[in-house]
């Protein structure tokens, strides 16, 4: 937004500015390599704009999951002297809007000593506990732009990946009831499985974020939240990642209610939604369960994110699926993701206590209640087959299956 650009227009007369934030789409020019002289960044999560800052040292990631993300704010562990925020206009009543982030921003800008909003014309009217009024910012900037948006799928992914993608979400249709709440992000598997959710019926959504897929499910009444047992008939979330279809979606529309990630994310929160779904994905999981989806062996790679909270949420909601889905190997193919042991260094963000169904184009793997020899057995059944064998053996020399 234009606030950063300001900022780093003005780097020889800065020093030392210590910058947080968790996501934010498209170039941040401060993290640039010459940079970290003027500004340090530290991480909540780690996006592929800030993936090479992070692992050369430039910047900084602190490993939390994102429903305490803001508790660091609301209890004043962190104190921020200045919150850059970036709002809609102001209503009649000199209420803004945070738009298409409330989850992450409501409660720093709320915390910070000072208040800096560029108010966007661009910026959709989110509803919910979602706005800040004129009076509670110290300085305003007027700049209207373009709102970042954030393609769906890489359109460079091979027609195998995209196979196995939607192997892994008709799987994961099959499991979701009618009347259940899902969480749903971005990318190819959520999108997968929303292509297998035509026929299903009064469905909800709980999720810190969604992007452009729950559209169309909504205009066509498969998601209408009539039969949520907590905030029935709204859609509840923290943000928005997507493309304008979303943004324009969102704006004024009444079935929509965002709110701080400390709520959305509260595991306790989540699990009072009876039959709740939650899809996370992951970057490998060995053979007892341990998922690993923030780093790859030392280098870190995105960060716990809400992964944990509605992992948990979901197993302890009545009729809830807590899922891990991800494609059996890399892109090509070459390298399992269910893996003997993990890479070293890597770091677990799920533990094998917290992990129940774990979903491949292979199938679906149920670990709960299970030992750890019958789970070596039923990831072992889920893996690519040329891979199966070597897995196999491991298990047998170690867990004597």
């Amino acid at each position: 937004m234009e606030l950063i650009r300001a900022l780093v227009r003005k780097k020889d007369e800065l020093s030392d500015v210590l910058l947080y934030h968790i996501l934010i789409v498209g170039d941040l020019p401060y993290l640039a390599p010459g940079m970290e002289k003027h500004f340090k960044h530290k991480a909540f999560f780690i996006g592929g704009n800030a993936r090479n800052s992070v692992n050369e040292g430039r910047s900084e990631y602190i490993p939390i999951f994102l429903s305490e993300v803001t508790m660091l704010f609301k209890r004043g562990v962190i104190v921020p002297d200045i919150a850059l925020i970036n709002v809609s206009p102001p209503d009649e009543h000199g209420f803004c809007s945070y738009g298409i982030d409330v989850g992450n921003i409501k409660t720093p800008a709320e915390k910070s000593k000072v208040v800096i909003a560029q108010i966007n014309d661009q910026m959709p009217r989110g509803l919910g506990n979602s706005f800040i009024h004129l009076n509670k910012i110290d300085f305003i900037v007027e700049h209207n732009e373009n709102l970042m948006e954030l393609p769906q799928v890489d359109p460079k992914t091979s027609s195998s990946v995209l196979a196995a993608y939607d192997k892994i979400g008709q799987y994961i249709a099959e499991m979701i009831e009618d009347g259940s709440t899902l969480q749903m992000g971005i990318g190819a598997i959520p999108d997968s499985v929303m292509k297998y959710l035509n026929n299903h019926k009064d469905l909800g959504i709980h999720t810190e974020m969604f992007s452009d897929g729950i559209v169309e499910l909504v205009e066509e009444g498969i998601i209408n939240g009539e039969k949520k047992t907590l905030h029935p008939g709204k859609i509840i979330a923290g943000f928005v990642l997507g493309t304008r279809k979303s943004f324009d979606f969102i704006d004024n529309n009444p079935i929509f209610e965002f709110h701080p990630q400390e709520y959305v994310n509260n595991p306790f929160i989540i699990a009072e939604n009876n039959k709740m779904v939650a899809i996370n994905s992951a970057i490998e999981i060995d053979l007892t369960g341990q998922v690993c989806s923030d780093s790859i062996g030392t280098k870190f790679y995105s960060g716990i994110g809400g992964q944990v909270d509605f992992i948990r949420g979901a197993a302890h909601s009545e009729g809830g699926k807590p899922i891990i889905a991800l494609p059996s190997t890399t892109k090509d193919e070459k390298i399992s993701r269910i893996v003997p042991t993990l890479k070293t260094g890597a770091g677990v963000v799920t533990s094998r206590g917290d992990v129940h169904y774990v979903v491949t184009e292979y199938g679906v793997a149920n670990l709960f209640g299970k030992s750890i020899q019958e789970r070596a057995k039923l990831l072992i059944k889920i893996a690519h087959p040329k891979f199966r064998d070597e897995l196999t053996k491991f298990a047998k020399e170690s867990y004597n299956i």
